[in-house]
């Protein structure tokens, strides 16, 4: 156990010693950064440390080459009062076609309760009332290259309401998991959200504008619309190590770590652990964002049970807890099924 312990050490190390905080971390430059917000209690649980295990059906998010490795269907479901009482859902489906493939769906939505429209001329309120939606619908296809790789895709579209304005894109997630014969410690690594740029389009941005303003008598009231900037949706890149450290009959220790490169923040380090009890009782703690200057984010902790409720069924429930800093902790809860 101490070598397998020492060579994923060796092998973290290695993945996460040459990051360096950039100058310009590019924070608040991405359209839809709701699609960074991640999922599943569990990994969350684990520090964000996801990446190369992707065992569950969150590996719609964290990894799609994850899904052609899960031999039942699985289907997970959360919901979260995320920061500044905003509410974060995610729901997905991982069905295996064959032992070799799979396929996936899943939604992701972040919503807002309605507030009043004010104006400076109205600043108790003109008496109505806007509110703001961000959505992403995802089909993803995996594939078992070897009994040791496999690799995933995973195809998006993501879609930003505020009042009457809207932006839509669509994005690719692509991953690749790779089971070495060294303990067979696992190795991932995933690109999400590379696609088109966002613009915000709207009757919000309609003027009456006049073509020729000397010129008497011709028509000054010609519809036009502002235009607005591009921008890219939140790029993120994601390698990762996982290894179980002590795997036994009675109980499994898992150790991960994540080395995280976003094109909207400088680069940090996810890591955590996983200790199930007769794989029905699970303790988790991690740590995120480790180097990332100035980051909210920190410890994480969690558990989960795993309950068999009928000849085919499974249940499953995942806690996390997530210190934020100033801005409180928030709590976490998915709950999952197999069959």
């Amino acid at each position: 156990m101490k070598i397998k312990f020492f060579l994923f050490v060796v092998v973290a190390l290695m993945g996460a010693g040459d990051l360096q905080a950039q100058a310009v971390s590019k924070v608040g430059t991405s359209a839809a950064p709701f699609l960074a917000i991640e999922v599943g209690g569990r990994a969350l649980a684990m520090g964000g440390a996801f990446v190369a295990t992707a065992d569950d059906a969150t590996a719609l998010y964290w990894n799609p080459a994850g899904l052609s490795r899960l031999n039942k269907t699985m289907v997970t479901m959360s919901h979260t009062q995320w920061i500044a009482d905003i509410a974060f859902d995610h729901a997905g489906v991982s069905i295996p076609l064959s032992s070799a493939d799979a396929i996936g769906l899943s939604v992701t939505s972040l919503s807002m309760d309605e507030m009043q429209v004010r104006t400076i001329f109205y600043p108790e309120g003109t008496g109505e009332y806007f509110g703001s939606t961000d959505l992403a619908l995802s089909g993803s296809y995996s594939r078992s290259l070897t009994d040791r790789f496999s690799i995933g895709f995973t195809g998006k579209y993501v879609q930003q309401k505020l009042w009457h304005m809207s932006a839509s894109a669509m994005a690719l997630d692509v991953g690749v998991l790779f089971t070495t014969q060294l303990h067979d410690m696992r190795l991932g690594m995933s690109i999400s959200n590379f696609g088109s740029k966002m613009r915000l389009q709207g009757i919000d941005t309609q003027v009456n504008y006049d073509v020729s303003p000397t010129t008497a008598g011709n028509n000054d009231k010609i519809i036009a619309h502002l235009q607005t900037d591009n921008w890219s949706m939140p790029l993120i890149f994601r390698v990762g190590a996982a290894l179980d450290v002590i795997n036994r009959a009675r109980h499994r220790l898992t150790c991960a770590v994540d080395a995280v490169h976003p094109s909207d923040n400088a680069e940090y380090v996810n890591v955590g652990a996983e200790y199930a009890l007769y794989n029905s009782i699970f303790v988790r703690a991690g740590y995120k964002s480790l180097f990332l200057k100035d980051s909210e984010e920190g410890v994480t902790l969690g558990g989960g049970l795993a309950y068999h409720m009928l000849s085919t069924v499974n249940l499953r429930i995942d806690y996390a807890y997530l210190d934020f800093g100033i801005l409180n902790a928030v709590h976490r809860f998915s709950l999952g099924f197999d069959f």
